[in-house]
């Protein structure tokens, strides 16, 4: 990563995108002072203050979760500190009851009186009640990554730094962020490909080729300006191109005409021709291939000259197969009746499903509704507890889900191991040719294989479960959030695989777009 510049102006909101390792994590560990190994310059307006949430807890021990959020908050330790204990030592100090003085009325003026009792409530409206006096220690992965934003939203920063906030959200907590966002005063930097999010801000920053790239406007606009920069950029690559064959002819030439002459003067002048062209030969092909990406929806209204370009320069992206037989018949896979489920008590009732071949169905409903709980009985998962009605499953059908979380054990394998583990563990054949079929096709390279899953980045262990999924060729496909760490081209690919997919799928996502994309019948649980 280099080269890398952009500004953020008060109150902006900025969305920044990139392929999976570009770098991106890295410029948010940079910007927020966790990074110190670079070169260049952060320049921040003096007096700014700059908060962003946290990936490592270190120093968390014995914190409740509200103790974490208000030392999170700028000024407030310091203010309160004041406040608590200027009143026994200050006496008639005049210094100290004007700072004491000074400190009540900023203490007041920020809202900090009331501020416990707002995050708690901001907590509750996250889905997580009754947290705020549990140790932050005990908190899962997710629910730590709530409690970050709901640090983030309560800073009165004047620049937030926000690392795929929604990443953990159901979609009625996912509105009410983007419902902050939009009216914060805050400038902000937003690393995610929730589209959802993008659509809001008020510019875009893509990292690409070690480099960085503005756009102004939201995600929509985004697209309709990144197919014609990435137009342009194609006409000047396949320019150099041709300068580059044009350059070795040349050289050929020049150096043929130096060796047939016989005249001292002309052979000087051919041999510096062939330098001069050996030179610029030599600058030219240390230029990498830039990443060329437009969506596939631009990409459709390219004119034939720009199409042929791209089918030409595309980058590399996921190839996710998926049979489209429309020869099967649609037969039902899947039927519940009056179905209730819960574990000691009913999570909910009522739940009617007739599920067919080629059909999809979103299953809809807050965190901890029950959605999760209805694909566990529908794996077949013993905890769960029925309380009512039916559940009928083709038992000829094979299924692939689509899983948030790696299972742990293939924490400690290399990727190459994990796949194979994966294929054997479920009678599937595998043979190291097709191990590295897969790692191409899921866009691995060979250094990968070698990594132990538990070492690969959010992006990578979202692809690695997208080869789960697909390794029995299954006829019903049960996606769970499947939008989150992969990236915009990535997400692109999936939904138009499963567009064309004959199968039926079952689906959670808080993710619009792809709700738009896949459709199909809407089952709500629980209340929202």
């Amino acid at each position: 990563m280099q080269n890398v510049r952009f500004t953020i102006n008060d109150g902006e909101k900025i969305g920044v995108i990139g392929r999976n390792g570009v770098g991106k994590s890295t410029l948010f560990g940079i910007l927020a002072g966790t990074d110190k190994d670079f070169t260049g310059d952060i320049i921040y307006k003096s007096g700014s203050v700059v908060v962003a949430t946290q990936q490592e807890y270190h120093d968390v021990a014995g914190l409740t979760v509200l103790q974490y959020v208000l030392q999170g908050l700028p000024e407030y330790s310091q203010l309160s500190h004041i406040l608590e204990t200027y009143p026994e030592k200050m006496g008639d100090d005049m210094k100290m009851i004007d700072e004491y003085s000074d400190a009540m009325e900023r203490f007041n003026n920020k809202g900090f009186y009331q501020i416990e009792d707002q995050i708690e409530q901001e907590l509750d409206n996250f889905q997580l009640p009754a947290v705020a006096h549990r140790e932050f220690s005990t908190l899962s992965g997710g629910q730590k990554r709530l409690v970050e934003v709901v640090k983030i939203m309560h800073s009165d920063a004047d620049l937030a730094l926000v690392d795929e906030p929604t990443n953990h959200m159901d979609y009625i907590a996912k509105q009410q962020f983007v419902d902050w966002m939009k009216t914060a005063q805050e400038g902000m930097l937003v690393i995610t490909h929730d589209r959802d999010v993008l659509r809001e801000v008020d510019r875009i920053v893509e990292m690409k080729d070690g480099g960085s790239q503005s756009f102004k406007g939201n995600y929509d606009s985004y697209l309709k300006q990144n197919a014609v920069s990435t137009g342009s950029q194609m006409n000047e690559f396949e320019m150099i191109e041709r300068r580059i064959v044009n350059l070795k002819a040349k050289v050929i030439e020049y150096q043929r005409f130096k060796e047939k002459s016989r005249n001292p003067s002309t052979i000087q002048r051919f041999k510096r021709l062939e330098e001069t062209s050996r030179k610029e030969l030599a600058e030219l092909q240390t230029k990498e291939k830039p990443t060329f990406w437009i969506d596939k929806d631009s990409a459709a209204d390219l004119n034939y000259k720009t199409a042929a370009q791209y089918d030409k320069f595309k980058a590399k992206n996921v190839r996710i197969n998926l049979k489209n037989d429309d020869s099967r018949s649609k037969h039902v896979l899947i039927s519940t009746r009056d179905l209730s489920l819960g574990y000691d008590t009913p999570l909910f009732d009522g739940i009617n499903i007739d599920l067919r071949e080629g059909e999809a169905i979103e299953f809809r409903g807050r965190n901890g509704a029950g959605k999760t709980t209805l694909i566990k009985h529908i794996l077949g998962d013993d905890s769960v507890t029925k309380y009512a009605g039916e559940l009928t499953i083709d038992k000829h059908v094979r299924i692939g889900v689509y899983e948030q979380e790696v299972s742990p054990t293939y924490f400690e394998l290399p990727l190459e191991g994990a796949i194979e583990k994966m294929y054997m563990d479920r009678g599937l054949e595998i043979s190291t040719g097709k191990i590295r079929g897969l790692m191409s096709d899921y866009l691995f390279n060979e250094g990968d294989g070698k990594t132990p899953v538990q070492r690969l980045s959010g992006g990578q262990k979202a692809r690695f479960q997208l080869i789960a999924m697909l390794a029995n060729d299954p006829q019903l496909l049960i996606l769970d959030e499947p939008t989150n760490h992969l990236d915009l081209p990535s997400i692109e690919e999936m939904e138009t695989a499963l567009g064309k997919y004959s199968g039926a799928i079952i689906y959670v996502s808080h993710d619009n777009y792809f709700r738009d994309k896949i459709a199909g019948d809407v089952l709500k649980i629980g209340k929202e």
